[in-house]
């Protein structure tokens, strides 16, 4: 069995065509649904260790385009790592985008484990989300929650739930995106184990 446990279906390079990002629009003044291609990345790291805590991860990168807009600047890149402590069962997802936002989402899971649930709080000394001045003025960022499905066809689904207080609207509203992938690349199990 994988040292990676529940993260080990991730590894290697994945495309998705059938993206949904449900977002305010500041432009507009609206929120609006867009759909959109993406393409993610999975590749172990070697094991972490804090003083007696060891973890297994691996790093990841995952791009969107717009559609119809693939050939120009993606409107999401985000690089981060997913990390499994074998000794609580605790999974990690610690990631950010070049907006000014980091965020360290945590849940529990056992190798496995076909569902992977993360969440984040506000203010959590453990599992929570910072973003930079500008944004914390116009759209203070709330509870985020998000999980990883892998599905018996081999495609990895995922959802994204980002609770935002929105300044323009004095309303929060639920930033989601979703989109389902399917493997392009496969690493051999020998890296993945080692």
């Amino acid at each position: 069995m994988s040292k990676l446990g529940p993260l080990t279906p991730l590894v290697g390079d994945w495309e998705g065509n059938v993206g949904v990002d449900l977002s305010y629009h500041n432009k507009e003044d609206e929120t609006a649904e867009t759909g959109y291609f993406e393409k993610a990345w999975f590749r172990p790291i070697p094991i972490v260790e804090n003083g007696k805590q060891t973890m297994q991860g691996l790093s990841y990168g995952m791009t969107a385009w717009r559609h119809g807009e693939e050939a120009m600047d993606p409107f999401h890149d985000e690089v981060g790592y997913l990390l499994w402590e074998v000794a609580t069962g605790q999974i990690m997802r610690c990631f950010a985008v070049p907006r000014g936002i980091a965020l360290l989402a945590g849940g529990s899971a056992k190798a496995g484990d076909k569902i992977l649930h993360f969440k984040a709080e506000p203010g959590s000394s453990s599992y929570g989300l910072v973003q930079n001045k500008y944004l914390l003025e116009r759209a203070r960022l709330g509870t985020f929650e998000s999980v990883f499905t892998f599905n018996d066809d081999g495609t990895f689904g995922y959802t994204s739930d980002l609770v935002l207080e929105l300044a323009a609207t004095g309303k929060s509203m639920h930033h989601t995106d979703r989109n389902t992938l399917h493997r392009t690349k496969r690493i051999s199990h020998s890296v993945a184990d080692a």
